[in-house]
């Protein structure tokens, strides 16, 4: 890998179509830097609770999608929290929200 990175915001719209073309509902809960944003893909899973994933360098500098939170149905407010603690901390970050069948597939299989 060269190091390489599509713009967040073309990788985020891509997300957000490719979510819609398997009838799911995609949205952006928080705007970040439209070309090196971080990105944190919040998936609802059936239970309707949510799921953070996020791309953290590996050893050998791929960027792998991991699941960074899982919200705890004893206590939904942490996992908000979580996502407004990470906005707070980088303004740039993208967060979004895919509401999808097997969402975690589509973004581990993404690029």
């Amino acid at each position: 890998m060269d190091g390489a990175r599509l713009p967040a915001q073309v990788e985020v719209s891509a997300m957000l179509r490719a979510t819609e073309s398997l009838g799911g509902f995609a949205t952006v809960l928080h705007k970040g830097d439209v070309d090196s944003g971080t990105i944190l893909v919040v998936i609802e899973q059936k239970q309707g609770l949510g799921v953070v994933y996020e791309r953290m360098p590996q050893p050998d500098g791929a960027r792998k999608w991991i699941a960074a939170k899982v919200q705890d149905p004893d206590n939904k407010t942490e996992f908000q929290d979580y996502l407004d603690r990470r906005k707070r901390q980088d303004s740039d970050t993208w967060i979004i929200e895919l509401i999808v069948d097997d969402g975690a597939r589509l973004i581990l299989n993404a690029v």
